[in-house]
């Protein structure tokens, strides 16, 4: 997987509207981070945080279970996950965003 791919990938899940038409949910959000994070920085590199943080600790889990993934391996998972879900929602817009994501070099 191209890292074309995977950028095209990530702007199109930054720009999804809160209340647009493709909705990832809360799995697929923390899905994304976590290998975002992992293609962006590599193995988990903080410390995991305090038990009163839920969201940090959600996010600190998530991207602590694929250490080891490669970045070019978290590419991948990230785009084959975006464009499941935009085929899921067979909309004109999720077209779109298939196509770009093809014609990514």
């Amino acid at each position: 997987m191209s890292k074309a791919k995977f950028d095209k990938a990530v702007a199109i899940v930054q720009s999804l509207p809160k209340e647009g038409p493709i909705q990832p949910t809360q799995d697929e959000q923390l899905y994304f981070y976590k290998y975002f994070k992992q293609a962006t920085v590599g193995d988990v590199n903080t410390s995991r945080p305090g038990m009163l943080d839920f969201v940090g600790k959600a996010k600190w889990d998530a991207w602590k279970s694929v250490e080891g993934t490669s970045k070019e391996d978290a590419y991948e998972k990230y785009v084959e996950k975006l464009l499941e879900i935009l085929k899921r929602a067979d909309t004109e817009e999720s077209k779109k965003y298939i196509a770009e994501i093809e014609a990514a070099a």
